[in-house]
């Protein structure tokens, strides 16, 4: 029988699988936002047409956001730890590739590889998450950190990336993502179990190649949307085709055996509803940093590396905020604190459209703190009421699924903020006009986790 002394060991050690999973996280949502810096200095080393330029940024994301379902899907079939190594494994290797590119067609055709390890990371960490801490309470801290992850990469992209591209070059953009992966890779074989393997689960490739088609049209037209606008026949066409994507995965998913997404998984309040929760808060958080980093740096005349300071605010309350929903979640249930912290965003965002035309920068920090702490609040339950809702055998799937939709909110806030300033008489119309959008989605973020997220008595006990 084991000394008294011995059982708090387990404890020091289960900050390992968290780590793991975050760092690989971190390093997928970093390069989201770390290339916009270095973009204009790539175009130029590399002679880039503008295309080139374009698709160096879109075709990760495009990728990205494209093979999330089918990562998850891979995951639950043949394991998520393994698909989770894979994925890190192709995500460094062409991190590396990027780094040392010759060209700008080898750039782009590396940032596409990144894109699919990105796709293969994001689904598994979450699942890899569940497995390692069953217990409700530090199942709910883990999500919280994993959920700051996303604020703190995002926002802290330009910072970074103006520091390695001012101190040391471009190519160190990507090369800061091989020491990152190999931890990576160490921490996670070292310390996170082995993932079942469920070999009779059929990969439904039909229904697969048709969401990806679907969320990959819909991202390109959304993207496109904020730089040639939504009447634009090249977005009209994508959003169509997409649409149609969509159709036929439902149709197949109404026809398979072993449908990727259960329809009783759908019908679920808790995943459904969860899923667009997370599509409404990255639509309003993504959207307010898109803006305010276009209002920082053309408006006010920032450099790149001040905006990443000017944002700073916005990101420091992100690892707090989920630090504390956390802890608060074993006493309060998970809805109370999406619920307090979507109104809690709406407020900051409506703070930023309420301080007027042009505002001294003083005035704009109390909102944009309250915007991320409020965001990542919320983060937690969220991401705890969607993967609560998924049976183990498809745990990589509801990742998949939550993180689909909320890829699909950020393009959407970028897209829908780039177009109403693009469109707006004066640039400061068209930033609070989005700050009000963006507000709204976080109301109705919050009027919907009042009927799909548990309380605390409908949480099951811990043991």
């Amino acid at each position: 029988m084991p000394s008294p002394e011995a059982a708090p060991e387990p404890e020091r050690e289960s900050w390992a699988p968290l780590l793991a999973v975050c760092a690989g996280y971190f390093m997928v949502i970093l390069d989201v936002t770390i290339i916009n810096v270095a973009v204009p200095v790539i175009g130029r080393e590399l002679s880039a047409s503008l295309t080139g330029i374009q698709w160096i940024t879109d075709g990760y994301t495009l990728v990205f956001a494209g093979f999330l379902l089918t990562g998850g899907a891979l995951g639950d079939r043949l394991g998520n730890r393994r698909v989770f190594c894979s994925g890190v494994a192709v995500f460094t290797v062409s991190s590396a590739a990027c780094a040392l590119a010759p060209s700008a067609p080898f750039l782009v055709a590396a940032r596409l590889v990144e894109g699919l390890g990105a796709a293969l990371i994001v689904p598994g960490s979450l699942a890899l998450l569940q497995q390692a801490y069953p217990a409700p309470t530090a199942r709910s801290r883990a999500f919280g950190l994993w959920g700051s992850m996303a604020g703190i990469a995002a926002s802290a992209g330009p910072l970074l990336g103006g520091l390695l591209v001012t101190v040391v070059g471009w190519r160190w953009v990507f090369l800061i993502n091989l020491p990152v992966g190999a931890a990576c890779l160490v921490l996670t074989l070292r310390h996170v179990a082995r993932s079942p393997r469920r070999a009779a689960r059929a990969l439904d490739w039909p229904a697969q190649c048709a969401v990806v088609a679907a969320v990959a049209l819909l991202t390109a037209a959304l993207n496109e949307a904020g730089r040639r606008g939504w009447s634009d026949p090249a977005v009209l066409a994508a959003v169509g085709l997409a649409v149609l994507a969509g159709a036929a995965f439902a149709v197949r998913e109404r026809l398979a055996r072993s449908p990727a997404l259960p329809r009783n998984l759908l019908r679920s309040r808790a995943m459904s509803g969860g899923a667009v929760i997370g599509l409404l808060f990255n639509f309003g958080f993504y959207g307010m940093v898109f803006t305010a980093s276009l209002e920082f740096q053309h408006q006010r005349g920032f450099s790149a590396l001040g905006t990443g300071l000017a944002l700073f605010p916005a990101v420091a309350m992100t690892m707090f905020a989920s630090a504390l929903s956390g802890r608060l979640t074993r006493r309060t249930g998970d809805r109370p604190l999406v619920i307090s912290g979507m109104l809690l965003a709406a407020l900051g965002l409506a703070g930023w459209a309420a301080a007027g035309a042009d505002p001294d920068y003083p005035l704009l920090v109390a909102p944009m703190m309250a915007a991320g702490f409020g965001t990542s609040f919320a983060l937690t339950g969220s991401t705890a009421t969607v993967m609560g809702a998924a049976p183990q055998a498809y745990s990589g799937a509801a990742s998949a699924l939550f993180n689909t939709t909320r890829q699909i909110g950020s393009a959407t806030g970028v897209a829908l903020g780039g177009s109403l300033l693009a469109m707006a008489t004066d640039y400061s119309t068209g930033l609070r006009t989005s700050m009000v959008i963006g507000a709204f989605a976080y109301l109705a973020a919050a009027a919907i986790a009042w009927s799909c997220v548990p309380t605390q008595s409908q949480k099951p006990r811990e043991t």
